[in-house]
C-alpha cells in the first residue's frame, strides 16, 4: 500500500512525519504545493533527501472543477517550477486539490508531461478529533491502497498535523506487525 501526503511542505509537522518514516524504514510520496515550497524549499529537500518522492499538487491549492484550463495550466506549471527550483529533478505525478476535476482536467496534466494520481483510502485527518479517529479510518486498508493524509494545509502555513503524524506513527507499526508492505507511487505503478 501506499502513504500519500498532501498541502505540504509544513513545518514542523513535515519534518516530525520524515523521521517517523525514517524510523519505521518507509518511503511515501508527498504532493506538494508551489506556494509552500517557495517559503520553505529546505522543508522539499529534505523530503527528496531521505529518498521521498514529491508530486505535483498545483501552486496555490484552488478547486481545478471551477477554473478555467488555461488558469488551470498556470497552476499547475508554477508547482513544477517550484518543485525544480528546490529539489531539481522530481517525479511526473500529479494529484489535483480535494481530487476535484473537470473533464478535460486529466488529459490537460497527461499533456503536461504529469500523471494523474488519486486515492481509495483517507484518513480524514484535515478535521480528525484524535489519532484514535485517523488510525480507524485507514485501518482497514489493504495491499494495492492509496491512502491520503495530510502533512499540511491548504489554507495556512504551519497547520497543524500533530495527529496526523501519531496516527501514522501508529498504523506504520501495526500494519508493519501484521507483515503489509508500504511501496511509493512510482513504485506501485511498475
Amino acid at each position: 500500500m501506499a502513504l500519500t501526503f498532501d498541502d505540504g511542505p509544513n513545518d514542523p509537522h513535515t519534518l516530525r512525519l520524515l523521521d517517523v518514516l525514517d524510523k519505521h524504514e518507509v518511503k511515501a510520496t508527498f504532493f506538494l504545493i508551489g506556494r509552500f515550497v517557495k517559503q520553505r524549499p529546505d522543508i522539499a529537500r529534505e523530503i527528496a533527501r531521505r529518498g521521498h518522492v514529491i508530486g505535483n499538487h498545483t501552486f496555490t491549492h484552488p478547486r481545478l472543477i471551477f477554473l478555467p484550463m488555461a488558469d488551470a495550466r498556470q497552476e499547475i506549471v508554477q508547482c513544477r517550477e517550484a518543485i525544480h527550483d528546490a529539489v531539481g529533478e522530481h517525479s511526473n505525478l500529479f494529484r489535483p486539490p480535494w481530487g476535484g476535476r473537470r473533464p478535460g482536467t486529466f488529459s490537460l496534466v497527461r499533456r503536461l508531461g504529469l500523471e494523474p494520481v488519486m486515492w481509495n483510502v483517507t484518513g480524514y485527518d484535515w478535521n480528525a478529533p484524535s489519532a484514535e479517529h485517523i488510525e480507524r479510518k485507514v485501518g482497514n486498508a489493504r495491499g494495492g491502497d492509496v491512502i491520503l493524509l495530510h502533512d499540511g494545509g491548504h489554507r495556512a502555513f504551519g497547520t497543524d498535523r500533530s495527529k496526523t503524524v501519531e496516527a501514522v506513527e501508529r498504523v506504520i507499526a501495526r500494519f508493519k506487525s501484521e507483515h503489509r508492505e508500504f511501496a511509493t507511487i512510482p513504485e506501485m505503478l511498475v
